[in-house]
């Protein structure tokens, strides 16, 4: 066991282990949080946008106009009626509730729960006999499901799932619509709601919704409500139920509609977001064919989950890397993510391309034959600070792994300058990264020979990189300092010990050096070297 794993590091990466090399995303679920401009919102509110008179939702309300006198009763008011046994009073105290809810910049949520009206409301949502009361009653809970934590969970509380999950076979086509609504914005408050109401069985009743007539805002909702049952790590969803949405998911990809295509990529995304063996599943599921094409979409709103969910795949097994490099048209898309408009696009672009250089030389070979390693040096020179991040972690990870023609190629196309620009980062883990593919680097050109390490190492000096490994030898990080002065003293010394093939290993918090075997990690010997 211990000699497969150290053959899997002088295979991979030399000193650098294959979780190193290939990094998942273990940061996915704050990172989500942060970029909900680029991301789904977890929650959404049904904000009628039309005169109080002709109240229109994005549900295509199909109740009859209502009197704006209506809007005119006072919270007292309001209590007494939804309380008292009239049904009359209850279609219009919930309906001015439900238009209070929907229409204030800060709606008083709290205000109808303190007053005890959502448990009242949740009564409504049983009433079969009246489905103008029903989906009034749904609508106003779906909006104080969309609040916070705690007024999610009044809505809990009051016994709603079980109600909504009934309401999602309603023959009303407005009441099952916005019984989805409801269900995402409960899934959508994290892990314990959300099992919540995949044990209450949403998730057969909303696939059971999806058919050739079903219309488009309604797969909007049930996409993005399925994407939140798919959502979250700690802990993650039933892997069950996420299977059971594969199907329906492969289809949804072939939607024509921005949103659903969306929501669909990112619930891709959340599942293949953990262990390879959820990547495979996805990948026996068909979708891979489905998530490049998106990758060349008009709208940034589908490209950015579909190159995630990829970018999840390829930190997975050599197997499944290979899956989307053998993909038509995959990597092809690269150059063109790598410049993209939008920062996160170019990050998430840099991030996948790292994971597939982590991975064989013939993969490799294939990030080159793409031509993407200009675009990563690119992103590397002018890109913003966390694309430039992901770009070093390209270089890094093919002067690791690659052949001698590979580092050479990467020399050759100008990766010295950035690398050497990225020294002086202020994150000291990007720099460890980049004193890495220095280090990479200088070993593959005295393998080639004395002669190609001098002029290497000339280079190195005339683009300013000695000076700054000098410096770096007074930085406050003690892994910096240390790996900053062995790389002078290996390479730059005179008196340097004349052994070209010292390759650095991380043991406990430092560099060490440690000598390899005479022969190449693929079992290869010399082979050509140009820079």
């Amino acid at each position: 066991m211990a000699e497969n794993a150290s053959r899997s590091r002088q295979f991979k990466n030399k000193g650098r282990g294959t979780d190193d090399g290939r990094r998942k995303r273990a940061d996915a679920s704050l990172e989500l949080r942060k970029l909900k401009k680029d991301d789904q919102l977890m929650k959404r509110r049904n904000v009628a946008e039309a005169d109080v008179t002709e109240p229109v939702s994005p549900l295509q309300e199909r109740s009859s106009n209502v009197d704006a006198s209506t809007m005119a009763m006072t919270m007292p008011e309001i209590i007494a009626a939804i309380n008292c046994s009239d049904p009359e009073q209850h279609m219009k105290a919930v309906q001015v509730t439900r238009k209070i809810l929907s229409r204030e910049r800060n709606p008083p949520i709290d205000d109808f729960i303190s007053a005890g009206l959502v448990p009242r409301l949740v009564s409504f949502l049983s009433c079969v006999d009246n489905v103008p009361l029903q989906f009034e009653a749904a609508w106003a809970l779906t909006n104080i499901a969309s609040g916070t934590a705690e007024q999610t969970a009044a809505v809990v509380k009051a016994g709603a799932i079980p109600q909504f999950v009934a309401l999602l076979s309603s023959a009303a086509e407005n009441v099952s619509e916005q019984a989805v609504w409801a269900l995402g914005n409960i899934a959508g408050d994290g892990p314990h709601f959300r099992d919540y109401v995949i044990d209450a069985g949403a998730v057969k009743s909303l696939i059971a919704l999806v058919t050739p007539n079903t219309k488009i805002s309604s797969m909007r909702n049930i996409a993005w409500t399925l994407s939140n049952l798919c959502r979250n790590k700690n802990p993650p969803p039933p892997f069950e139920s996420c299977c059971r949405c594969l199907p329906i998911f492969a289809r949804m990809l072939h939607h024509d509609d921005a949103e659903v295509l969306s929501d669909t990529c990112w619930a891709l995304s959340y599942i293949t977001d953990g262990a390879n063996e959820k990547i495979q599943v996805v990948l026996d599921s068909g979708v891979l064919p489905s998530l490049v094409r998106l990758l060349y979409h008009e709208q940034s709103l589908v490209v950015t989950p579909a190159l995630r969910a990829i970018g999840n795949i390829v930190t997975g097994t050599d197997q499944q890397t290979q899956a989307v490099v053998d993909e038509p048209h995959a990597l092809a898309a690269f150059p063109a993510l790598l410049s993209h408009s939008k920062s996160n696009i170019r990050k998430e672009a840099a991030w996948a391309i790292s994971n597939i250089t982590a991975g064989s030389q013939s993969q490799i070979q294939a990030v080159i034959d793409h031509d993407i390693i200009p675009s990563i040096l690119e992103v590397m020179k002018t890109g913003d600070f966390k694309s430039q991040k992901e770009a070093v972690w390209v270089i890094t990870n093919l002067t690791s792994g690659g052949s001698l023609q590979q580092t050479a190629y990467t020399v050759d196309k100008g990766a010295l300058p950035p690398l050497l620009e990225l020294m002086v980062a202020k994150d000291p883990k990007t720099v460890l990264v980049v004193l890495d593919s220095i280090n990479n680097i200088l070993i593959a050109a005295g393998k080639h020979g004395q002669e190609t390490k001098v002029r290497i190492c000339l280079m190195i000096e005339e683009l300013g990189g000695l000076d700054k490994l000098e410096a770096l030898q007074e930085h406050d990080n003690v892994e910096i300092y240390q790996y900053a002065l062995r790389l002078i003293e290996t390479h730059f010394c005179e008196e340097a010990d004349s052994d070209e093939a010292l390759v650095p290993s991380q043991q406990t918090d430092q560099f060490q050096f440690s000598q390899p075997s005479t022969s190449s990690a693929t079992g290869q010997g010399p082979s050509k070297f140009s820079f």
